[in-house]
């Protein structure tokens, strides 16, 4: 039997219709989970920087609101710390070998800093949650292991690991810092090496003697270069005897 043909009883008759009969309601919505959580942050980063990470705009992204998302975190800090992990579960650990622990140290690290610099702005996630996502938590055993194959104090390695997580933390922020206003040329903070030099070499000789005599050294290193030194410098300094800090050992 047909349809009615008064538009009143058509839908009348389609409210009337058994309920298993398909229907033309819209398709299910996936499920709100941690890794789509995860990924939506990420998106947000690498397409508006850090600074616009917000449990808003990640629900946003996901097409819910934000309410949807506190079954799954608590707060911002718990997006950073998923964040971290995420960017932690890619990098690759060596197994410890006592005779090249210095060149895993640095590779692991520079492995981080990478991670870091494809999102603009999300070290400053590392430098603002305790890690205990076991992705990170993961790193930082890999990281401890090898200090310690190399023969480096326990102690001196657990703070070394501080010490060095910051660096890259601090320079992967520095980096990202940099290349966010060079997308804007009409902002003179970043200045090129040759108008560095100039302004240096410009300065009052009584007063900047060795900033000038030395402008050339003060603005050298090309990519990654004084990362390079200064990561091998922290670690070269562990193999040195360390001071007894004066407040003893804490615990």
């Amino acid at each position: 039997m047909g349809m009615p043909s008064d538009p009143r009883q058509r839908r009348a008759a389609r409210h009337a219709q058994p309920a298993g009969e398909p229907s033309a309601a819209s398709p299910r919505k996936k499920p709100i989970t941690i890794d789509r959580i995860t990924d939506a942050a990420l998106q947000v980063v690498a397409t508006e920087g850090y600074d616009a990470l917000t449990i808003r705009r990640v629900a946003a992204v996901l097409a819910t609101g934000p309410s949807s998302l506190y079954a799954h975190i608590v707060s911002k800090e718990d997006i950073d710390d998923l964040l971290v992990g995420r960017l932690c579960s890619e990098v690759v650990l060596p197994e410890p070998d006592p005779a090249t622990w210095r060149k895993q140290i640095l590779d692991v690290y520079a492995q981080i800093r990478d991670q870091y610099l494809k999102y603009p702005g999300v070290s400053r996630a590392a430098l603002g949650v305790v890690p205990t996502n076991l992705s990170t938590l993961r790193v930082k055993e890999g990281l401890l292991a090898i200090l310690l194959a190399g023969g480096i104090e326990p102690r001196s390695a657990a703070w070394a690991l501080d010490a060095l997580s910051l660096y890259v933390s601090a320079y992967a922020l520095e980096q990202s810092l940099v290349q966010q206003r060079r997308k804007h040329p009409d902002q003179e903070w970043v200045l090129g090496r040759e108008e560095l030099i100039r302004r240096f070499t410009a300065l009052p000789a009584d007063a900047f003697p060795q900033t000038r005599r030395y402008a050339a050294e003060l603005t050298s290193g090309t990519g990654h270069d004084r990362f390079e030194f200064t990561l091998g410098l922290m670690v070269d300094n562990l193999t040195q005897p360390q001071p007894t800090p004066a407040s003893g050992t804490t615990g």
